[in-house]
């Protein structure tokens, strides 16, 4: 694995460019779904929360391409992408009044104690999904210079056309010098709706896409499951014990020689209010583990992007290895002690916490 290359700041109008689909999460808070009489609405999207947090709690300068309809949800949306200082590109859509095109609906329970958090979808005639390698200008996003770009397996498996979208996008941006990240985030029931062997399905688009990527963000099991790759057989009686993670790199390598960093969280659930929280980063051939936390969480959905987000902050700021890890371990911990799924932290607080700080009172 080969060290990042980045373009220098200075010879970029954008630090980072992520392209996936924008949704509206429906979150009831602790109440089951079915109980509920008043629901909170979070603008999100996997791509779209990295682009995101990094401007709000990092100062880079990001974007994000993705489909937008013309109606009142669209118009929530676009005011939050603003809101968190993302630059959008858009390919627009009318909606017809009765069946859309729709901008997609997440539903989203927090949980509590031991019941865990449900998650269920609307994506019926989704924009996104009609999204084509033929839906944006590639010089009017990259003619600019883009120093990172980013996409996601959730976007992948929307439709046949997204993937071959996201693999465009991918050889333009390195084409002229911008790092390439995916997160796998491997969902059975996203890749059901578009065939009757998902996992086949998935691990042949996944691996498609996946030999275009620096760096890869997934764990053992999205390996396993997204790509087909075989694990070692290693029994660990601790879930924060990075040594299987480890043991699939050599398989990585051998798959996809351009992959050039791997990265993922670590979590033990023990309630759904209390995790342990760790992370791992495999750069270079060396392994790198964030410190071990006990997090109280708020609302877990989000907590993976915050971590992509810092550690990619990390990277582009040319960063040590371990700085970088910490500072994604630091960020993701944070965004899951917030309602939402996007960023209210501070630079300053992840540095702190990245640094060995603690949640004592600040006064």
């Amino acid at each position: 694995m080969a060290q990042l290359a980045l373009i220098p700041k200075e010879h970029a109008h954008l630090d980072l460019l992520s392209l996936g689909a924008l949704v509206v999460r429906l979150d009831p808070g602790v109440i089951p779904f079915e109980y509920a009489s008043q629901l909170e609405t979070h603008v999100s999207g996997g791509e779209f929360n990295v682009a995101a947090n990094l401007s709000r709690a990092f100062g880079q300068r990001t974007a994000i391409a993705s489909a937008m309809v013309d109606y009142p949800i669209g118009l929530k949306i676009e005011a939050e992408v603003r809101r968190m200082g993302v630059k959008a590109f858009y390919k627009r859509f009318a909606h017809d009044g009765v069946r859309g095109p729709n901008m997609a609906h997440v539903y989203s329970d927090r949980g509590q104690g031991l019941r865990p958090p449900v998650v269920f979808y609307n994506r019926s005639n989704e924009a996104a999904a009609l999204l084509d390698e033929h839906s944006f200008d590639w010089n009017e996003l990259f003619g600019g210079g883009v120093r990172w770009f980013h996409s996601g397996g959730i976007f992948s498996a929307l439709s046949p056309s997204t993937p071959d979208l996201i693999i465009k996008a991918m050889q333009k941006a390195k084409a002229q010098g911008a790092v390439v990240s995916f997160d796998l985030n491997y969902r059975e029931k996203l890749w059901k709706s578009l065939s009757d062997k998902p996992q086949e399905h998935a691990q042949k688009i996944l691996s498609s896409i996946v030999e275009h990527v620096d760096v890869l963000l997934g764990n053992e099991e999205d390996l396993q499951l997204g790509l087909g790759l075989k694990g070692p057989e290693v029994v660990k009686a601790d879930k924060l014990d990075p040594t299987s993670f480890y043991g699939m790199m050599e398989s990585v390598q051998k798959r996809f020689p351009t992959v050039k960093a791997v990265a993922t969280t670590m979590r033990e659930v023990l309630s759904t209010n209390r995790h342990r929280w760790s992370a791992v980063l495999f750069l270079d051939g060396k392994g790198y583990q964030a410190p071990t936390c006990e997090l109280d969480v708020y609302d877990r959905v989000g907590g993976g992007d915050g971590f992509a987000s810092g550690l990619i902050y990390g990277l582009l700021e040319g960063k040590e290895p371990e700085d970088a890890l910490r500072l994604g371990w630091a960020h993701g911990a944070l965004l899951t002690s917030y309602p939402g799924d996007t960023t209210m932290a501070t630079l300053s607080q992840v540095e702190a916490l990245a640094q060995g700080g603690s949640a004592r009172i600040q006064r």
